[in-house]
């Protein structure tokens, strides 16, 4: 009985060192997703980002029509990356608003010029509040709002070519 107790600790490590060598196999999940997806938009009223372009509100989104929500900065490389996919979009006709990450109108004006605007409507969200409420993880994010208001699709990143059909995908299937 003694000589099975002593070989416990060593069956309790192989156990242990099998389990760790599987969760190396494993793909990770690195995405860090909303827990919002198919709720509500958080209400919230931003002011205009830049003049000339209106702010947003929760009820932007309560048109009846699937919309974009991008959130970006215009000191964010990645961001000026994805500018001609946001181009494609809109050219698709897909109505696309964005929020303003702890920016100046000055800034974003200058971003806009520089990479093209894509945008319906800009929001200012100067302290994040309106992208901690929304579970966004950082910049660029966008964000498929349905018919209703209610988050459908988030796309963490840059947007790609090859991301391109699947955000026209999540569009439809949001109407």
């Amino acid at each position: 009985m003694k000589r099975r107790v002593l070989w416990l600790p060593l069956l309790a490590f192989v156990a242990i060192a099998v389990l760790f060598a599987w969760m190396l196999t494993r793909e990770p999940d690195r995405q860090v997703r909303s827990r919002l997806i198919g709720q509500p938009l958080p209400a919230f009223t931003l002011a205009p980002a830049v003049p000339g372009k209106p702010g947003l509100t929760t009820a932007t989104f309560r048109t009846g029509q699937p919309r974009l929500l991008n959130v970006f900065g215009s000191w964010c490389v990645p961001c000026a990356a994805e500018a001609p996919q946001l181009a494609k979009l809109a050219a698709a006709g897909v109505p696309i608003d964005a929020i303003a990450i702890r920016d100046t109108p000055e800034k974003v004006a200058t971003f806009l010029r520089d990479y093209g605007d894509p945008y319906a409507a800009i929001g200012d969200d100067r302290n994040s509040s309106v992208q901690l409420a929304l579970g966004s993880s950082g910049v660029p994010e966008t964000f498929v709002i349905n018919r209703e208001g209610r988050i459908a699709h988030q796309h963490i990143g840059a947007i790609r070519d090859e991301d391109v059909p699947v955000l026209l995908a999540a569009l439809k299937a949001a109407r």
